[in-house]
């Protein structure tokens, strides 16, 4: 009788856990269920202002940024003693080892289902939201669906205006492509037309993000239209040429490629080339690289993100020095994307953002770029790690016994990115650049590429800007190149590499299995989500 008391029990704990299952999923309001008897938002403008602020996500070292650029060759985190194992978290993803239950692929579901559904509820004719707020939310809409074709290949949509017991559609392929553009179309319509430098207004969408967005789902979009049957798709003619037209009407709002330094284009202050940037805080794409010793801002580095050999090559310099002078004069024959490591810190000037550290611009004893070799502190002195060993940041990824490995590592290993400075803010601005003219500069280029046109003026025209030699030819292996030294760390990579045919390929570390396997160039959908709705699909391989 005890026995089948504890069985009766047993059987209603686990009928109760998978009611709380379902009961999750309708109050997260991904994408299978929304609130009971929808009838309208009452304040679309407020509701448009929370869904702005779910884009800061993209702010995040992990989920939607770990899977575009730690999956592919640019970004790796080894374990360094018990730091950053995670349970294998961030090596499954650069390895391609992934299973069907990882945060990062399960989280990234839920936040663009979700930001798409509330996009569609300020969209329902009865929230009644203003023409201004209605173009905006089509535009977010269409990154939120775009996002989520991208990574899984499916997009599961509810008709808000439609009972909640209907399951939502799912779409994928060229159906998806057009509803994305479709909205995309609305949002240019509605949009205004903002100014380069305008960046009070660039944080919102406009004119020339839904035409930049546009640009970039129809230059993948025939990836897209057979990614769920293995891919091997050719670029339209028509798509390609609407890439170019597109582009040309973002440069006629006046936006254009920026004669600055490059890396200023990463500090908060106005520029030619900011189409759209995220309120969101840049600390994570500047501490998780850098080591403990190197910068008391923040409480100091967290000594993670690393890139690949292979990847600080493609730049032209010396393959084992990237250093700057104390004028911070590039010394290592280096192009000036890859940055370099100055000598000493900038004597403090009262500069906008910076603070005084015994004289110094504090933080600015950080390198900008690639950070290899000997680190330095504010005074000159040459740092050291926590063991008490030279500060210098290496090429290999060994273990104790030198053999290389992700695990094991010491606190020295791997070339470290700093795209943006911790001089500014202390490191904290909020202002992470999303949308760039040189990528649309880049997609205008690829694009004439894949009509038969010689590409070759416009991407020196970006290469002499940022102090690199002149290309005699481009061809589609250098245009993804430069696209990888331009666009480093903006999310754009695993996209890139997929549309080029270079996502499946090896580098180092890469799963041996996983060479060539079809299954990777898709996440899977989530199990929860394909129990919710069994209009989805698993993808092909899991």
């Amino acid at each position: 009788m005890k026995k089948n008391s504890i069985k009766i029990y047993l059987m209603f704990s686990l009928c109760a856990l998978v009611f709380a299952s379902c009961t999750d999923l309708e109050i997260d309001e991904t994408d299978s269920f929304i609130s009971e008897g929808f009838q309208g938002l009452q304040d679309p403008a407020s509701s448009l202002n929370s869904l702005y602020g779910n884009f800061g996500a993209l702010g995040d070292q992990a989920n939607t940024f770990a899977l575009n650029e730690v999956t592919t060759d640019a970004f790796l985190i080894p374990t360094r003693g018990a730091d950053w194992g995670d349970n294998g978290r961030w090596r499954k993803l650069h390895t391609h080892e992934w299973g069907l239950e990882e945060t990062d692929i399960l989280t990234p579901f839920q936040q663009w289902t979700s930001a798409q559904l509330l996009a569609s509820r300020i969209l329902d004719s009865r929230s009644n939201a203003d023409a201004g707020t209605a173009a905006q939310a089509n535009f977010l809409r269409a990154y939120a669906m775009w996002m989520t074709l991208d990574l899984y290949g499916q997009v599961p949509f509810r008709d808000t205006q439609l009972p909640d017991s209907d399951l939502p559609t799912v779409l994928s392929g060229a159906d998806a492509v057009n509803f994305i553009v479709a909205d995309l179309d609305a949002a240019i319509a509605g949009l205004p037309t903002v100014s380069p430098g305008d960046m009070d207004n660039l944080r919102l969408a406009s004119k020339a993000s839904a035409r930049f967005l546009k640009a970039k789902v129809l230059l993948n979009k025939h990836v897209y239209e057979t990614q769920l049957s293995g891919g091997g798709g050719t670029a339209a003619s028509g798509d390609m040429s609407e890439v170019i037209s597109l582009v040309d009407a973002i440069a006629a709002d006046g936006f254009a490629l920026e004669s600055m330094d490059y890396f200023e284009i990463f500090e908060s202050s106005a520029d030619t080339e900011t189409i759209y940037w995220i309120q969101t805080g840049v600390g994570n794409r500047i501490f998780n690289g850098l080591h403990y010793n190197s910068t008391g801002l923040g409480g100091g580095g967290w000594n993670g993100f690393s890139t690949l050999a292979e990847y600080y090559d493609m730049f032209e310099g010396d393959a084992n020095a990237n250093e700057y002078d104390t004028d911070r004069n590039p010394i290592s024959g280096q192009e000036r994307r890859r940055g370099g490591v100055p000598k000493n810190g900038i004597p403090f000037s009262g500069a906008a953002g910076t603070s005084d550290n015994g004289g110094f611009e504090d933080g600015s004893n950080v390198g900008e770029g690639f950070l290899i070799g000997q680190q330095y502190a504010l005074d000159g002195t040459a740092l050291q790690d926590r063991q008490g060993a030279p500060l210098e940041f290496s090429r290999e990824f060994v273990d104790g016994n030198g053999a290389n490995s992700l695990i094991n590592n010491s606190e020295r290993t791997g070339i470290r990115l700093m795209k943006y400075s911790p001089r500014f803010d202390g490191g904290f601005s909020n202002t992470q650049i999303f949308f760039r003219y040189a990528d649309a500069h880049l997609m205008k280029a690829e694009a004439m590429l894949r009509s038969g046109s010689d590409a070759t003026a416009m991407v020196n025209e970006l290469r002499t800007l940022r102090g690199a030699t002149p290309l005699g030819t481009v061809s589609e292996s250098d245009l993804l190149e430069e696209r990888g030294r331009e666009l480093f760390a903006e999310q754009v990579r695993r996209t890139d590499m997929i549309r080029f045919g270079q996502y499946l390929r090896d580098w180092e570390f890469k799963g041996t299995s996983e060479v060539g396997n079809q299954t990777r160039a898709l996440f899977p959908i989530p199990l929860p989500q394909l129990l919710a709705n069994p209009n989805l699909v698993q993808n092909p391989g899991y």
